[in-house]
């Protein structure tokens, strides 16, 4: 395999993501929220009323930060979520969606549709499929390293 073509790949996988991650966060700094405080309200959505603890959410989330402790607590500020420290072992900290996150996201919804059919419009659903055949196995090989 050629080497700048190598360099090429990973420059424009580089390029591609960070284009999509700021057309993401436009969207969402209009609903005053970053692209990772969704991802939180994503991942507690998906729970469907379940509790979450903080390693869980970390786990789950798409890009992993040491941050989620703030993240949380600007999302407790908007009223989106709730957090209760159980009575009974104080360091189980569990993490809601409130009713407000869940009509946030449930607005967002369409809107987030219009923009990930915006962003792969030149492409059609088989080569939808080929690109996430491709990206998943850069992942694999990536997570097989590490």
């Amino acid at each position: 395999m050629s080497k700048q073509l190598t360099k090429d790949t990973v420059i424009s996988i580089l390029k591609c993501g960070y284009k999509v991650n700021d057309e993401l966060s436009a969207m969402f700094k209009t609903h005053g929220i970053s692209l990772p405080q969704f991802n939180v309200l994503r991942i507690l959505r998906g729970r469907k009323g379940e509790a979450a603890n903080l390693s869980t959410i970390q786990e789950q989330m798409i890009h992993k930060m040491s941050n989620t402790t703030r993240l949380i607590d600007k999302l407790i500020e908007g009223g989106y979520v709730n957090r209760f420290v159980c009575e009974k072992n104080r360091r189980k900290i569990e993490i809601f969606i409130t009713k407000k996150g869940l009509e946030l996201l449930s607005s967002l919804d369409l809107q987030l549709d219009a923009k990930e059919q915006f962003l792969l419009n030149n492409l059609e659903d088989k080569e939808k499929e080929e690109l996430m055949r491709l990206l998943s196995k850069v992942q694999t090989s990536i997570t097989s390293e590490t």
